[in-house]
């Protein structure tokens, strides 16, 4: 069949009665096609009220920037009509099906607008699309809330909570993602006692039950221990494994920086180096796993376990909790996960270094949760690989300018909303199906 070039566009546009293309306008030196759109009825119901049959008061200018056509930037035009009403008095303009009020883009836009900011730093989809960035994010900041008030958090069992930092400086936002499901479910600026609160409120006004919250996962910090103690009374806190043992690794490092600093050379010499490049294997070495110790480290470490130095009690303690540790989970037996860790505070305790004598204390004040933390095999691993994707992105970005710009691409890119706008390049049809095209 024969169509008129505005009937194909009418169709590809996806416009209906009484909305049409009159006239379309290519200019190839800036790259660039105009649709003009009328509205062909007399007469039309009232937006505000509903009643049928209204006059048009007036006609109002309004243009839409649209997907690309081919290479060229693509833009709508249309005089909206308003109309003036008899019932309710009011003169209203009617909504036009291809835009949001307010909007100068099209729908089709701001939807690829979202997938691309899904994928890119936000200024390189601005820059892709030839838009300001400012405008993108203003579109994050109208759908996603809209998204969100429609998120169900009904099924909420297990959390993860952490924070990350918003800028530099100290400025923090308190993430708490759903273990199970694998997704961010609320972010706060702040990470004491009360982001728990608000988390709390935001899970009830999404369909969840704090009593239904059956585990929490945490690390050591009072702030989050205080605020889930208060507001999840049913749930069992456990403190992340991987955050135990960086307290071991990070008293570790504080010692043996102490001893280079004071005895440097004694350390040199214990180790059978003699440089900076060896200290650097040695520091190394001592954070690595012995299983994948090179050549070189294994020498180096073999040196330090034979000598009588602070860094190889340090190092020995360390290693002591990640056995303590492993064993737990092998034998997965609360008793003997108590036993073994009382053991190794005891030893921690009678040390005499003090970064070791401190962790035993903070390690004793939380014991119960440390022990379910050793049990459970859960962790906030997923968490700490959301926070450091954030932190890329917002490198990549080169920053978000504000803390709620910064939660906004987090809720976009990492709570899997089902009720964003889908992406237009999505092929309509599975490509093993084959694509079918009418001729035109």
């Amino acid at each position: 069949m024969n169509l008129s070039i505005e009937t194909l566009f009418t169709t590809a546009l996806g416009l209906q009665a009484p909305w049409a293309v009159k006239d379309i306008e290519l200019n190839t030196m800036k790259r660039r096609i105009d649709f003009q759109v009328i509205y062909e009825a007399k007469r039309m119901a009232c937006p505000a009220c509903g009643m049928t049959d209204q006059g048009i008061h007036d006609r109002v200018a309004r243009s839409w920037r649209h997907l690309d056509f081919f290479q060229y930037e693509a833009w709508l035009h249309a005089d909206v009509p308003r109309v003036q009403c008899s019932g309710c008095g009011k003169t209203t303009q009617v909504p036009v099906p291809w835009a949001r009020e307010g909007s100068g883009f099209t729908l089709l836009f701001e939807a690829l607008a979202l997938s691309l900011c899904r994928e890119l730093p936000v200024s390189q989809a601005a820059s892709l699309m030839r838009v300001a960035a400012k405008r993108l994010w203003t579109r994050i900041a109208h759908y996603v809330p809209l998204a969100r008030a429609q998120d169900d958090m009904s099924g909420v069992r297990q959390i993860g909570v952490d924070e990350t930092s918003a800028k530099k400086g100290h400025e923090y936002i308190t993430v708490v993602h759903d273990l199970e499901a694998k997704r961010l479910l609320f972010a706060c600026p702040g990470r004491n006692h009360e982001t728990m609160t608000a988390f709390v409120d935001d899970l009830r006004g999404h369909g969840g039950d704090p009593e239904a919250v059956e585990h929490v996962c945490m690390d050591m910090s009072a702030a989050y221990t205080k605020g889930a103690t208060q507001v999840l009374p049913k749930a069992s806190i456990s403190y992340d494994r991987f955050h135990v043992i960086a307290l071991a690794n990070e008293a570790m490092d504080t010692v043996r920086r102490d001893e280079m600093r004071t005895s440097a050379a004694a350390v040199r010499e214990a180790v059978g180096v003699d440089d900076k490049k060896g200290v650097k294997c040695l520091f190394w070495a001592m954070r690595k796993n012995p299983e994948n110790w090179n050549r070189k480290q294994i020498d180096t470490m073999h040196w330090l376990q034979r000598s009588n130095l602070k860094s190889a009690r340090a190092w020995r303690l360390k290693q002591g909790l990640r056995e303590v540790y492993a064993n737990a989970l092998a034998s997965n037996d609360e008793a003997t996960a108590r036993l073994e860790l009382r053991a190794w505070l005891s030893w921690a305790r009678r040390c005499r270094l003090e970064p070791f004598k401190r962790l035993a204390l903070t390690l004793a004040e939380r014991f119960d949760g440390v022990v379910r933390g050793m049990l459970d095999g859960r962790s906030n691993a997923f968490v700490e690989a959301m926070n450091g994707m954030l932190q890329q992105t917002k490198t990549a970005a080169r920053g978000f300018r504000t803390t709620e710009n910064f939660i906004a691409i987090a809720y976009l890119r990492m709570s899997k909303l089902k009720h964003l706008p889908d992406n237009p390049l999505v092929p309509a049809v599975p490509r093993s199906l084959g694509c079918y095209v009418h001729r035109i």
